[in-house]
């Protein structure tokens, strides 16, 4: 099984919009089309709901809260269990579904990413995962950086961060100077009368 793949089913959901039906039917990529095909009202709330926890996971490591994001994680285990099976049609087609068969939409999805992001956890700790510091982003990542140093969710976010931290030290050091007409009048108050 590919858990790195479930777990950023995770990121997916948290990163997602999710305001109505074709919003989440958006989150399932083309091999997943059956889930695009089945979802239903009752899939958006449960996917809201655990996609604010999930978010709060995050947030968990982000911030050094490990046993938080593993209680919460455990918890979400609980709700949305690992029931694996194999599945397919022959053998070369064999492969594993993480819950039972007739499962719900969002009992098989869920279930695979919260399995991926638990794995992940054990495997590189809370602290890779991230919560982008551009304030107009707020998207989660998982830091795959080889010294854990990963701050933004994209190129295009640290950019952005960036360029507007530099022009605000620039705005900054110009509001710092003198004022050069305030100049001329401290050096006539130095010159002596006659």
């Amino acid at each position: 099984m590919n858990f790195d793949a479930y777990a950023r089913t995770g990121v997916d959901l948290v990163n997602a919009r999710l305001d109505d039906l074709d919003d989440l039917r958006a989150l399932f990529p083309d091999t997943s089309a059956w889930m695009r095909e089945e979802v239903g009202d009752r899939d958006l709330t449960i996917f809201r709901r655990a996609q604010k926890r999930l978010r709060d996971v995050f947030e968990y490591g982000t911030s050094g809260r490990d046993a938080e994001a593993v209680t919460e994680l455990n918890a979400l285990l609980e709700a949305y269990p690992v029931q694996p099976r194999i599945s397919g049609h022959d053998s070369s087609d064999w492969h594993m579904h993480v819950t039972s068969r007739g499962a719900s939409v969002s009992a098989e999805y869920l279930a695979g990413a919260v399995w991926g992001l638990s794995v992940w956890l054990c495997e590189y700790g809370s602290a890779r995962f991230g919560v982008c510091a551009d304030e107009r982003c707020g998207n989660v990542y998982l830091d795959t950086s080889s010294n854990c140093c990963r701050r933004f969710c994209s190129e295009r976010c640290a950019t952005r961060s960036h360029v507007a931290a530099h022009r605000a030290r620039k705005r900054a050091a110009i509001g710092e100077q003198v004022p050069v007409a305030a100049q001329p009048a401290a050096a006539e108050s130095l010159t002596p009368a006659l």
